[in-house]
C-alpha cells in the first residue's frame, strides 16, 4: 500500500457540475482517472481526515469526520465503471451531456450520480449554521474496484477499518435501487451468488459402436437436468435461488467421435437465506453421485447479506423515516438484483442499507439522470445524515 499526496485544487459546489466532472472522467475498472483526488480534495475542504491507499494497482478512499461521542455512519460508493461501446449513444457516453433536463454519460446512474449527490448533501451537514450536527462520526468509503472481480477494492477498505478497530453502526452502500420514481425501493440485502465449472469424463470412441464408449455430452445432460429441478428448501419470498447454466462445451472436432469430455458452467443466485457453503454442498450432493463422472470447481463467491430491524438505534427504520418525509410514503424493501459492495460491511454490529437513484438504464446504452432524480436523491440524503447527527429537538 501507498499512500497519495497530490489532489486537484478546485472547488465544486453544483451536483450537477461534481457529476459531469466524475463522468468526463474515464474511470474504467480498475481506474480511478483522478476522480478519488477530486473527492478527497472536496472532503478535505469540509474538514474531513482523508487517506488513500493503493492496493494491487486499486485506488481506494477512506475518509473520517467526527462530530461528537455516538454512532458511526458510513456511506460507501465506488467511482469505476463499465466500459461504454460508441455506438448507439446520443452524445458521448463520457461528456456528461444533458438534453431536457436529463444527464447522460456512464456511470450516471451507476453510481457517480449518487456520490455527487452524497457530495452535496455532506457539503449542507457540514456548513448548516443551526442545528448542526455534533454526534457521532461519518465515514467516506470510496473504491475504483467495484464493477470488476472486486478483490482489492471495499474488501480491502472493510480489512483496513478492522485492522484499526473501528465499528460501523450503519452503512449507506449508493448503489441504484429504485424503480419508478427516486426513493420508491431500498435494498436491506442482497443475494450471493457464485459460479461453478463442472468437468466431465467419459471414454471416446466411434459413434457406430456406442457400446464401447461413455458419451460425457449424454452424462452432462442428465446432470443438468437435476441441477435444474434442485428444491432449494430455505428460500424466503422475494429472495428466491436460482441456478442457471451458462455453458455446455464438447471439444469435438469431428461428428463421428463420441466425445470423452464436456464442460457445464453455471451461475447461482441464491436467497439471504442461505451462506455459500450450504449452497456448495446441496451443489456437491448431485456432482458427487458416482455415475457422472465429475469434477466440481468454484469461482468468485460472493456473500449473501440481509440487515433486518433492531430494536434501538435502527438505521434501516431511520432510512425508512427519511424517504418517507421526502416522498410522503415509505419505501418497498428488496434483496434482489446482483451483488453489491454492501457484503463486506454487512455484519452483526452494522446494518447496511442501499439507496440510490433509478437502475432501469445502469450498464446499457444511454446511461442516465435525469436532474430532477439528482435533486431528489441528493434530498433523501441530507434528511438522512441529519436524522443520524443532528440532534432532535
Amino acid at each position: 500500500m501507498s499512500h497519495l499526496l497530490q489532489t486537484p485544487k478546485t472547488a465544486y459546489s453544483s451536483t450537477v457540475d461534481v457529476l459531469r466532472y466524475l463522468i468526463q472522467a474515464r474511470s474504467i475498472t480498475p481506474s480511478d482517472a483522478g476522480t478519488l483526488n477530486f473527492l478527497a480534495t472536496q472532503l478535505q475542504e469540509l474538514d474531513f481526515t482523508v487517506e488513500q491507499f493503493i492496493c494491487n494497482g486499486v485506488k481506494n478512499l477512506i475518509a473520517r469526520r467526527t462530530f461528537g461521542e455516538g454512532p458511526t455512519l458510513a456511506y460507501s460508493g465506488h467511482v469505476d465503471v463499465v466500459p461504454a461501446q460508441p455506438a448507439g449513444w446520443r452524445v458521448d457516453p463520457f461528456s456528461g451531456q444533458v438534453i431536457d433536463g436529463v444527464m447522460y454519460g456512464r456511470g450516471a446512474a451507476d453510481m457517480k450520480g449518487s456520490i455527487a449527490a452524497m457530495l452535496s448533501a455532506t457539503r449542507h451537514l457540514c456548513t448548516m449554521e443551526k442545528n448542526k450536527p455534533n454526534l457521532g462520526t461519518f465515514y467516506w468509503l470510496i473504491t475504483s474496484d467495484e464493477e470488476g472481480e472486486a478483490e482489492y477494492g471495499s474488501l480491502e477498505i472493510a480489512r483496513y477499518l478492522q485492522h484499526r478497530g473501528v465499528k460501523l453502526d450503519a452503512c449507506l452502500v449508493g448503489e441504484p435501487t429504485s424503480g419508478k420514481i427516486v426513493g420508491d425501493t431500498i435494498k436491506n440485502g442482497r443475494r450471493g451468488a457464485i459460479s461453478g465449472r463442472i468437468t466431465i469424463n467419459g471414454k471416446a470412441g466411434h459413434v457406430a459402436y456406442p457400446e464401447n464408449t461413455i458419451n460425457a455430452a449424454h452424462i452432462a445432460g442428465e446432470l443438468v437436468t437435476q441441477l435444474a429441478q434442485l428444491n432449494w428448501q430455505k428460500d424466503v419470498p422475494g429472495s428466491q435461488t436460482t441456478l442457471q447454466v451458462t455453458g455446455i462445451t464438447v471439444p469435438n472436432i469431428v461428428d463421428n467421435l463420441v466425445p470423452a469430455s464436456c464442460e457445464i458452467t453455471f451461475n447461482i443466485r441464491y436467497s439471504h437465506a442461505y451462506k455459500s457453503k450450504e449452497v456448495c454442498e446441496i451443489v456437491k450432493s448431485v456432482t458427487g453421485q458416482d455415475k457422472f463422472c465429475a469434477q466440481l470447481q468454484w469461482e468468485r463467491p460472493c456473500e449473501s447479506f440481509y440487515t433486518g430491524k433492531k430494536a434501538e438505534r435502527c438505521f434501516l427504520s431511520l432510512v425508512e423515516h427519511a424517504i418517507s418525509k421526502q416522498l410522503g410514503h415509505f419505501p418497498a424493501l428488496s434483496t434482489a438484483g446482483g451483488t453489491s459492495d454492501g457484503r463486506f460491511f454487512a455484519n452483526a454490529d452494522t446494518q447496511v442499507v442501499e439507496c440510490g437513484v433509478k437502475n432501469d438504464s445502469i450498464h446499457q446504452v444511454n446511461e442516465h439522470v435525469s436532474l430532477a432524480d439528482l435533486d431528489a436523491i441528493e434530498g433523501i440524503y441530507l434528511s438522512i445524515l441529519r436524522d443520524f447527527f443532528v440532534p432532535q429537538e
